[in-house]
């Protein structure tokens, strides 16, 4: 990016064509480029959106960007311009760089009776207000535009003859050189943040009047057994088997051909009391977090689908329940580096519950430009100690199962229960348990009940197997 001011020049010095690692760069000079560029900087065009650029250096490289949707109550603005300005600031510090300047763009579309040149000059002292903002931070404003109904406004250039009043149409999409450069590097625009926000959207009509009846059984059902310590982890288990067998179904149900119809179709492949068995089940924190190890992997565009069809599925008055399987959808869509659906999913969560500690933790995270691999890390470091904790109970199980049968065959002869305990475990005998013998080969004895026992007969101690693998457990590591 170059202020808009400079004459179109290239933004570095050519790379050899032949060189396979040449830095594609764009260089955009005017008002009319920088607002096509909106929609390939986000990944989606932002409606009813405040939206801040930073920029670094001599030629004004793009570097972190922060959407907002548009405050309604106008005696918020300067106190949300100065909280957006230090935010910028110190997220680009965190990156590495201070910004040396920032573009702004304000989109909003006209209400009901209302002229976009009339949303440009409504939305005026937010843009003044922000460039305040920016200024006391030593951030200068490089341009500021008002998008609107298809129209742009520049609120830092005076010259009419190319910022007209009235406005300036935008270029048709796909016919910038941004667009043939995104193109290039297969950057996609999703539409609208109002179609992307639309597929977390509750459902409507007859069907969600039936989702209702659905999330009002499992309600009676599932939350006394989620509140008994007894019955949780019992719960927790039902969910997650459940949500294991929906993947499945997803991933051998591919997404068919736009986002409505896939999500229609995705909307027919879950039952009612199926969704809202696993809503309700989600609202516990570690049921949740056992399925935000399902991350990454071939699996993994299925995960999301999912998430996106349950969010769906919380229908009035569960609508706060979505923010769990919301959350776990822009987590999947960061982890396998999806960002503009990422911020969109974590800040419709944040909308429907604002406390949402995880969605709160994540939308920071992602903002600020960090790499989710450690959080996948942990995650996946979790899931395997949780793995082999099961596997020593289910040892431990089984060797409960062996002194068992052990003890019911002494019972029935003392004789031989002891060394047939001892090779059913798998357990090799002590040396107390061993036949001591000469180099004749007789039994050693030290008298009647010796160490080795009576003369005739070696005397085995037996050993519980299952106490040992409790006592292997309980060891400090």
């Amino acid at each position: 990016m170059t202020n808009p001011n400079d004459s179109a020049r290239p933004a570095a010095p050519s790379t050899p064509a032949s060189d396979p690692h040449a830095e594609q760069q764009v260089t955009l000079c005017s008002p009319a480029e920088l607002a096509d560029a909106l929609p390939y900087l986000m990944g989606f065009q932002p409606d009813d959106s405040l939206v801040m650029v930073a920029l670094h250096g001599e030629r004004g490289r793009f570097g972190g960007r922060l959407r907002l949707g548009i405050p309604s109550a106008r005696e918020e603005w300067p106190d949300v311009c100065a909280q957006l300005a230090e935010t910028l600031v110190t997220g680009s510090n965190k990156r590495g760089a201070r910004p040396d300047g920032v573009v702004l763009f304000l989109c909003q579309d006209p209400g009901t009776g209302e002229s976009a040149q009339e949303v440009m000059e409504r939305l005026r002292p937010l843009a003044q207000s922000l460039r305040v903002a920016c200024g006391t931070l030593d951030m200068p404003v490089y341009e500021a535009l008002c998008i609107s109904d298809g129209r742009f406004w520049s609120y830092c250039c005076p010259d009419t003859r190319c910022c007209p009043p009235e406005g300036t149409p935008m270029a048709l999409p796909g016919t910038s050189v941004m667009a043939a450069a995104a193109t290039y590097a297969g950057i996609e625009v999703r539409g609208s943040l109002r179609q992307m926000e639309a597929r977390y959207a509750p459902l409507t009509g007859d069907r969600a009047d039936e989702q209702e009846r659905a999330l009002d059984a499992a309600s009676v059902a599932l939350v006394p057994r989620i509140l008994r310590a007894g019955d949780c982890e019992g719960v927790r288990q039902e969910t997650l088997d459940l949500a294991r067998r929906m993947v499945r179904r997803f991933d051998e149900t591919p997404p068919v051909p736009g986002r409505a119809e896939s999500d229609a179709r995705d909307d027919g492949l879950i039952a009612p009391e199926e969704a809202a068995t696993v809503v309700i089940g989600l609202q516990d924190r570690t049921t949740r977090d056992r399925a935000a190890e399902w991350m990454e992997g071939p699996q993994a565009p299925a995960v999301l689908r999912v998430w996106r069809a349950l969010a769906r599925r919380c229908v009035p008055p569960y609508t706060e329940h979505a923010a769990a399987p919301i959350t776990l959808a822009g987590w999947v869509a960061w982890s396998v580096g999806d960002q503009p659906e990422a911020r969109v999913a974590l800040s419709r969560a944040l909308g429907l519950d604002p406390q949402y500690l995880f969605a709160q933790l994540l939308h920071r995270a992602c903002n600020e430009g960090l790499d989710p691999e450690p959080l996948r890390h942990c995650l996946r470091r979790e899931q395997a100690d949780r793995a082999l904790r099961a596997a020593v109970r289910a040892e431990a199980a089984r060797a409960e199962a062996v002194d068992a049968e052990a003890a019911e065959a002494e019972a029935a002869d003392p004789e031989t229960a002891d060394a047939e305990t001892i090779e059913a475990a798998g357990m090799a005998p002590t040396s107390a348990a061993r036949r001591r013998t000469r180099p004749g080969g007789s039994a050693a004895t030290t008298g009647p009940r010796g160490t080795t026992g009576p003369a005739d007969r070696p005397r085995v101690r037996r050993r519980s197997a299952a106490r040992e693998l409790r006592n292997r457990q309980d060891r400090p590591q």
